[in-house]
């Protein structure tokens, strides 16, 4: 059996499309479709942390994940839950997915320093000459947009970023790939967003992945809310008790919410998500 059949078994994929908001004609397995359900997927589902905030690692089966990231509609997650239920999506419409880990780099001196932590895409285009990585669930202002094909040392500008993959050397014996966004305002160039490789993974894997980034009382989606929301013209974050936005020119405001009582005005209204009861946002 493919892996798509293994995988997509159930899934509700008109569901999926209507949560991302695409309209027209069933999309099919090309260029322009991966694109397009990309960006949409982030513009529509918020990245969101509050189940590891509230001590649970949340569920990565499908059916959970339609529930809560598809029919709830005001919810969202992080980058297994988003990864997971873009992969199925892609593979319900003939492409084929590898399922990748990476090393968030953002800031590292030393890339081994960070552990595998987080889920990304290489998506293969029926007819197309290489890969594409493709990513809806990196919960960073250096987040790619769109996805890009695999190839080095290339400026690609996608829905108003820009990003470059480029190659590194490393111990492997596979070939280290690092993906770098273009942050004038912040670093004034180009800034290393996460390192991978292109080595499979598998469902048993994220799980374990999951787990300890969602209950390991030193990762930091354990121990304060860590929330974005995407539109077209600004990036907004909630870290902590600051709620940061990033405008497409690159103008950035912060100012600190007060209480709980704001933080959840602020996710209803600004983000979009609805704050289980009794879950304490800041400590």
């Amino acid at each position: 059996m493919p892996d798509s059949a293994r995988t997509t078994t159930g899934f509700d994929l008109d569901a999926y499309l209507d949560r991302i908001g695409w309209e027209g004609e069933r999309p099919a397995a090309d260029a322009d479709t991966l694109r397009g359900m990309q960006l949409a997927h982030m513009r529509a589902v918020p990245f969101e942390n509050l189940d590891a905030l509230a001590g649970t690692a949340p569920s990565l089966e499908l059916a959970d994940l339609t529930a809560k990231l598809v029919r709830g509609r005001r919810r969202g997650g992080y980058c297994y839950e988003h990864n997971t239920l873009f992969a199925a999506a892609l593979e319900a419409l003939g492409f084929r997915v590898t399922r990748l880990t990476a090393r968030v780099v953002v800031g590292a001196d030393r890339f081994e320093d960070r552990p595998r932590t987080h889920m990304a895409l290489l998506v293969e285009i029926p007819g197309a000459p290489r890969p594409y990585l493709a990513d809806v669930g990196f919960g960073a202002v250096g987040s790619l947009l769109e996805p890009v094909p695999l190839t080095a040392d290339t400026e690609f500008h996608d829905a108003g970023r820009r990003h470059r993959l480029v190659r590194v050397p490393h111990r492997g014996p596979l070939e280290m790939w690092v993906l770098e966004a273009y942050r004038q305002a912040s670093t004034g160039g180009w800034e290393a967003q996460y390192a991978f490789t292109l080595e499979p993974f598998e469902p048993s894997d994220y799980e374990m992945i999951n787990w300890h980034i969602a209950t390991n009382p030193r990762s930091p989606f354990s121990r304060r809310p860590y929330i974005q929301r995407l539109t077209p013209d600004r990036h907004l974050l909630l870290d902590g008790d600051r709620v940061i936005e990033t405008r497409d020119d690159g103008t950035v405001t912060e100012r600190k919410l007060t209480d709980d009582a704001e933080a959840r005005r602020v996710l209803g209204a600004d983000f979009g998500i609805d704050v289980p009861e009794g879950l304490t946002l800041l400590g």
